[in-house]
């Protein structure tokens, strides 16, 4: 397989594992009309998939050392399948979370199994590309699946939307059966023979891990915040942008898609901390933008709130693989499930802020938890000894 098409493989395998992650907030309008229930409500229903993308991770990085990739890969995503086609049932609000939680299961299983993968079976030369590659097909997830969904819904309703999702997630499964080969999942080279919760009581105890471990859930708080409750700003005056439209505002994300890769050799150029504070200063600059009534200002403000906190994710990442002197993978554990704990928390507290005091409020809520995050960068250094080790690949961006 030549290298670009082995880079759009692994890219699209992404893709195709999360895509439901997000998409659905882009449909959240037609979800709350028809539910009958407030945007605070919805939101939080929809984004319960964190819920089961913390636990799926936390799962993996408890007992998946042993776990074979590639058939935990295809099991994840044919089951995905499943909750996904429930959705277009249009159950009640109850069990539509459950059936997102479901959904972020499989997904966190599918993609954590796939980074092991990845990690253990890809040479020293390809690494680097390989995890790049899979980096932008998560990111391009966030743009195109959203798309898809507001597309889809327009011209043919909610029902046929999740259908649509499932045959997707099948499609995965199929890449996967022909694209990944059968291995079995090596050793790691930094795991201890410490049991893993003796090994995440190590990584809690350290404070540049700790505090990685929050800017994590802080940046997902505030990309949810954003990108779930701009739609109802979007939809209603002065803007009131339709179904289809307010899919296409989400080419937002495509310069996040051009940057986000970068975000290692800029760690390597500057260092974590001044590039932790460069993409908050850039995530912070779209903020005030978000308040106008001109259309392309708040469409800016959405490029610039993408672009910062998808490289912070990378660069937090990254960093959590650095600081880490024991069992790396417990550690991305630790940090995937207090990154999608923050987005739950995100959709419920600025929902509620939103229903109660409006957009302006939600986004001052925002920026809260941005500054937070640049105040808590001073916190991320590693010791000499950690800092030794070669720089790491960054984990997948949402």
């Amino acid at each position: 397989m030549s290298g670009v098409l082995r880079a759009f493989t692994i890219g699209l395998t992404a893709f195709l594992t999360v895509v439901d992650l997000f998409a659905t907030q882009a449909i959240l309008p037609a979800l709350t009309t028809a539910y009958g229930v407030t945007p605070a409500a919805m939101g939080f229903a929809v984004n319960a998939s964190t819920i089961g993308m913390a636990i799926g991770s936390l799962a993996v990085a408890l007992f998946g050392r042993s776990f074979d990739r590639r058939r935990g890969i295809l099991l994840s995503l044919v089951f995905l399948a499943v909750p996904t086609a429930l959705l277009a049932t249009m159950p009640n609000l109850m069990v539509f979370t459950a059936l997102r939680v479901t959904q972020g299961l499989c997904m966190a299983t599918a993609f954590a199994l796939t980074l092991a993968y990845l990690g253990e079976h890809t040479s020293a030369a390809d690494t680097a590309s390989a995890f790049a590659a899979y980096i932008t097909g998560n990111v391009a997830s966030n743009l195109f699946g959203r798309l898809l969904a507001a597309g889809v819904v327009d011209h043919l309703g909610l029902a046929a939307n999740f259908y649509v999702f499932a045959a997707l997630n099948l499609s995965g499964a199929i890449l996967v059966w022909f694209s990944v080969e059968r291995a079995e999942p090596m050793r790691q080279m930094d795991m201890s023979h410490a049991s893993p919760l003796t090994s995440w009581l190590a990584h809690l105890a350290n404070p540049a891990l700790r505090a990685a471990f929050l800017t994590g859930f802080l940046i997902l708080f505030a990309f949810i915040g954003t990108f779930t409750y701009v739609n109802f700003v979007l939809v209603g005056p002065p803007f009131s942008v339709g179904m289809m439209m307010l899919g296409t505002v989400y080419f937002v994300f495509l310069p996040s898609v051009i940057t986000t890769p970068l975000a290692g050799r800029v760690v390597a150029r500057f260092g974590t901390r001044p590039t932790m504070w460069g993409s908050f200063a850039v995530a912070l600059a779209g903020l005030p933008l978000l308040l106008s009534g001109n259309f392309s200002a708040l469409l800016a403000g959405l490029v610039l709130i993408a672009v910062g906190t998808f490289f912070a994710q990378a660069t937090a990442t990254g960093f959590v693989g650095r600081a880490a002197t024991t069992d790396r993978g417990s550690a991305s554990g630790l940090y995937l499930a207090s990154y999608f704990l923050g987005g739950l928390v995100g959709s419920a507290v600025l929902g509620q802020v939103f229903d109660r005091l409006g957009w302006t409020a939600c986004v001052a809520g925002i920026g809260a938890a941005l500054v937070l995050g640049g105040l808590l960068a001073f916190r991320l250094e590693v010791s000499p000894v950690a800092g030794s080790r070669p720089m790491p690949r960054p984990l997948p961006s949402r």
